[in-house]
């Protein structure tokens, strides 16, 4: 209350999402603890509820407190991107470069637009790769009908770095542009995210 949260660090914030510590450990310690295996809050948020659980002094309740503040952070950064104008590759990879650029898996995501370009949603279709989780258009369009989406934009990570799109990659897409085109819908772009850097396949003349 005396400093105000904008001057705390992230260790202090996190000890106030704990609480308490533990007998050995005040909340602060605990929290550093965290902060030095994890490196950051980003790296933090990729935490599983499971694996917070087997840090010492972090039990059910903590844990959960911990996922649900990530979680309301995530939802107010997607809540400030709405409406934003996609006018280019590079808007996208403003968007989603410093979350996707560091997950471990591949996902799916798609970004929904109005007829003026405007962001109505962003949401993940699916987690794991697209060679093992194929993307049905199904869960693409669903959100699109939804939302009254006139375009959309298909982006997914590579975890190597290495945003150079797989015949996967060009294939999936081909099929989304293909079942956009029954139901009226366009498909832009499909945007290959790598390790700061990206791939734009309809700019590679791909699709």
């Amino acid at each position: 209350m005396l400093k105000g949260e904008r001057n705390l660090d992230d260790a202090e914030l996190l000890a106030i999402i704990l609480g308490q510590g533990t007998r050995e450990l005040s909340a602060l310690e605990l929290a550093q603890l965290l902060m030095i295996k994890y490196k950051s809050l980003r790296h933090l948020k990729d935490a599983s509820l499971e694996e917070l659980l087997e840090e010492k002094g972090i039990g059910p309740a903590k844990a959960v407190s911990v996922k649900a503040s990530i979680e309301m952070g995530r939802r107010m950064a997607q809540d400030s991107q709405l409406k934003t104008q996609i006018k280019s590759p590079d808007d996208v990879k403003n968007i989603v470069m410093e979350e996707m650029r560091y997950f471990d898996r591949e996902h799916f995501r798609v970004i929904y637009l109005d007829r003026k370009g405007g962001m109505l949603e962003m949401q993940d279709i699916s987690v794991g790769g697209l060679h093992s989780s194929i993307v049905h258009p199904r869960e693409v369009f669903k959100v699109a009908v939804k939302k009254s989406a006139a375009s959309l934009i298909l982006v997914h990570n590579h975890p190597s770095g290495d945003p150079t799109p797989s015949k996967e990659d060009v294939d999936i897409t081909l099929r989304l542009i293909e079942a956009g085109n029954i139901m009226g819908i366009t498909v832009l772009d499909h945007i290959v995210i790598g390790d700061n850097t990206y791939c734009s396949l309809k700019s590679k003349g791909l699709i």
